[in-house]
This record gives C-alpha cells, structure tokens and sequence, in this order.
C-alpha cells in the first residue's frame, strides 16, 4: 500500500497562479479585480475575487484581509464570508444592540446564535452542530477579544476564517499562533446599508442567469399570522421569526429548528422536504436536541409527513408559506396534534412568502 504523508496534502495549500484581466464587463457594469484566490472551488484552478465599482457599506468590498494564514483564502472561503455577512447584517437587523454568530460551511449555515456576552454567544453557535462546524468560517457582528480569540484557537477546534467588524490588539496576538488562520476584518459599520447594483449572477454554460436580490418581508410579528387553533407564545412567535431568517440563507429545500436565540438543527440542499426535516431532527441531536424547538419551512409542506414529525420530535410551532393543494389537510393535521402553525404573511395579503435559495 502507498505511504502517505504530508506532501499529499500539498495540493491543498498550493496557491493556483491566475492570469485574469484586472477588469471584466457584464455590460456596462465593469468589476475590478481585488484579490487572487488560492484556488477555485477545486484544486488546480485558478480564481479571482472582483469588486464591483462604486459598492460601499458591509459587504465583499469592505473587507479587508488582516491575516492570510498559511493557505491564503480560497474561492469557497469568500462565497461562505459573503452568506454569513448577509446573515449577520439581516439578523442584526431585526434584533438590533444583540451580539450575533453565524458559523457558515458550504456556503450554508451550520451554527447560528444571538445574545448579550461574546463568548457565550460564539459557543452556543458552535454547539449547535460541533460536527459541521468543524472547519467553518465565522462571522461576527461585534469585535473579537482576547478572551474570545482565546476560545476561538483552543485546541481541537478547527476555525478556516475569522470575519468580524474589528479585532483587539491581543486578540490578533492570540489568533496568530493558528497559522493556518485567516483573520478578515469588515471595514465598513455592520448596520450601514450594503450597496451595489442588487442583482445576483448565476453563470451557465452558454450563457448568465440575473435575478434581484431577495430580501424577507419576514421581521416582526405583524409579519405573520396565525392559522392554527393554537395560538403560539410570544417566544414561539420570536423563535420562528428567527429561525425563518436563517432559513432564508440555507439551501434549498430547507427545515430548520430552533430556540428563540439559537439554531438547534438545519436541514438543507435535499430533494424532498421530509429529507431535510429529518436532517434537521438527527443534526439537533449533535446539539441542542428538538425538544420545544419551533420549526420553519421554506416552502410549503406537500404532505402531512413534515407535520407527522415535527410532533413526534417535540416540536411545538412551525413557520411556512401556503401553497400547497394539501394545506387544509396540513392544516388539520396540524390542529389534531396540536402544534401552533404561522404562515408567512400578514392578516389580509393574499399570498405568502417563500424563501428558496440554490447558490
């Protein structure tokens, strides 16, 4: 059998030299190259990052690379910085003068939690799913300090980005001994408005795909209404607003479940919704469990089966839009075992809203 060793891994930290034009043009809009990447999303290819002119506020134009570690950031680490930001600054949003992680993986979230002391909150993301998190890039809404930075390196954790709005002389100190670290500061207010044209690019072979950027309606109470014969607390009703936010920057089809401050288990990318919630329920058990979580859906439930187990894994609410040929069925299933259920508009609109997303 071939001894490996260290050198097989050098495929992973070798930067890919790319020869892209400082300058490319979708139309008349011109994007200017910032950075190079190590490499695309697989090894061997070149990448760029390019900033679009005239983009200001907290976003990929702002950030500034303060620590590029040993690997330099990669193509992935940008697209997941980028998600976990929007996250950030939408959560930020709605619960202003809270301190908010998300911990992103793929491009999708795998820990999320808001709260008033910084250390704290960073590890009740962390524990949302211990497994996932394990090489993840976070972000931040508040600065890092040492005592933060210090939890952040602890042996055992594996941390690809730190990307947080500013960072304390010593916590730099601390986060430098992880040298495969790559430390990212935000240079712009985290609660400034993000500008840039509002459209998102999707290349296909042969061609580009362009569609507005889709921001949730979904960020108070008066948002929703309530369609079940029990009527959820107000804590239920803050959980799955939360959890519907979270929701919105999760792949598609995606369940997830949660308390009203952090996120217990998602489910996401899967073919049907039944998949997805049953990753949500198995991923929780990593965590925080299900028990009196509420459960948001991005869309609506085609059968009852989504219901049938919510109830079986102790879940208590569930945030979804309508649209279903079944919703009175769901409906009533829902009623009989008597879980509180909340639709994604308010009282008197006609349709509710959903919130896919396939990046």
């Amino acid at each position: 059998m071939e001894k490996f060793d260290k050198t097989t891994r050098k495929q992973y930290r070798t930067k890919v030299e790319e020869e892209f034009p400082d300058t490319l043009r979708w139309g008349n809009l011109p994007f200017e190259k910032k950075l190079s990447m190590r490499y695309g999303e697989n090894p061997g290819y070149p990448a760029a990052f390019y900033q679009e002119p005239g983009a200001s506020g907290p976003n990929m134009a702002s950030l500034e690379l303060i620590q590029e570690g040993t690997k330099g950031l990669s193509y992935i680490n940008i697209g997941d910085m980028d998600l976990g930001l929007r996250l950030v600054r939408k959560l930020s949003g709605i619960y202003p003068n809270r301190h908010i992680c998300v911990l992103v993986k793929h491009e999708m979230p795998s820990g999320v939690a808001m709260g008033e002391e910084p250390v704290e909150v960073f590890q009740k993301a962390w524990g949302c799913d211990p497994l996932s998190n394990f090489g993840s890039v976070d972000v931040f809404n508040y600065p890092i300090d040492k005592p933060l930075a210090e939890i952040i390196v602890e042996k055992g954790r594996n941390v690809e980005v730190v990307f947080a709005p500013d960072f304390n002389p010593d916590a730099l100190e601390v986060l430098a001994t992880r040298k495969p670290l790559r430390v990212v500061k935000l240079t712009a207010p985290i609660d400034d408005p993000s500008r840039d044209n509002g459209l998102e690019f999707k290349r296909v072979e042969g061609g580009l795909l362009v569609q507005k950027r889709f921001d949730s309606k979904i960020i108070s109470p008066e948002s929703v209404e309530v369609v079940s014969e029990k009527i959820p607390s107000k804590e239920e009703i803050e959980a799955a607003i939360f959890c519907w936010t979270v929701a919105c920057f999760t792949r598609s089809n995606a369940i997830v479940i949660g308390s009203a401050c952090r996120i217990h288990g998602i489910g996401s990318g899967q073919r049907s919704r039944i998949d997805a919630a049953e990753d949500a329920i198995k991923f929780s058990k990593r965590g925080y469990g299900s028990e009196g979580c509420v459960m948001a859906s991005d869309a609506f439930m085609p059968f009852t089966d989504v219901v049938e187990l919510a109830a079986r894994s102790g879940i208590t609410a569930i945030i979804y839009p309508l649209g279903s040929i079944r919703d009175e069925q769901v409906l009533q299933t829902a009623n009989e075992l008597e879980l509180a259920m909340i639709i994604t508009k308010k009282h008197g609109e006609t349709d509710s809203e959903r919130c896919f997303l396939h990046r």
